[in-house]
């Protein structure tokens, strides 16, 4: 897969890091020569140029990419690189940082943007995590599909506990995708039974997130 990552800052490169360590190409451009270090990711293409300029973008093959990050600290340049990425070039799947969680109503497919990953929220919903159980914590926004991605770890008292999978009755527009239990990853195989203190990993509508805590909720029958 082909990414390119506009802004080479520290989120970029630990971002070009990362997808490089998985296999993938990456392009990391940048307008300031000061954040051309191309020694501290070697294995990577870089570009000097401004990822708001349409031509810059044409010199940078952007129609070839699978995926487009926008991850400057400026979220006016981040809305434009992904507007131009999906309007411009087609790209299949544009990601921005949202810098200022006020601009975060911005970030949706108007501008372009398929994922939006907001810092502060993150954080916040990490702290939520740690505190919180059997109570829904929204991780990530998917904007275009109308889905979040929640998580929602299972009370000792919950009615579902020892239940398998299969035999949950999932909400309609829910989709189980992962089960952290302890410290593995488990895919949610039919026929594995739930435990107490899993942590859930659910992509949802919003409209449905209040019947999945309702569902592995104690006070249920």
């Amino acid at each position: 897969m082909r990414v390119a990552i506009a802004g080479a800052g520290n989120v970029g490169r630990s971002i070009a890091s990362e997808l490089l360590a998985n296999g993938h190409d990456v392009l990391l451009i940048d307008k300031d020569t000061k954040a051309i270090k191309a020694a501290s990711v070697p294995e990577a293409e870089w570009l000097l140029a401004d990822a708001c300029e349409l031509s810059m973008l044409e010199e940078a093959a952007l129609d070839r990419c699978n995926v487009v990050i926008a991850a400057t600290g400026d979220d006016k340049v981040n809305l434009v690189v992904s507007l131009l990425a999906k309007t411009e070039f087609g790209v299949p799947r544009v990601v921005a940082r949202v810098n200022h969680p006020r601009n975060e109503w911005m970030f949706n497919e108007s501008w372009g943007v398929d994922v939006s990953v907001s810092t502060p929220r993150i954080m916040s919903a990490l702290v939520e995590e740690a505190v919180s159980v059997g109570d829904l914590v929204r991780l990530f926004s998917f904007r275009q599909g109308e889905a979040n991605l929640v998580e929602l770890t299972l009370p000792v008292d919950s009615p579902i506990v020892g239940t398998a999978v299969a035999d949950v009755a999932w909400p309609v527009d829910t989709s189980l995708v992962s089960i952290i239990r302890g410290k593995h990853v488990h895919s949610p195989l039919p026929d594995l039974p739930l435990e107490a203190g899993d942590e859930l990993l659910f992509v949802a509508a919003p409209e449905r997130e209040k019947q999945l805590e309702d569902l592995l909720s104690p006070h249920v029958a």
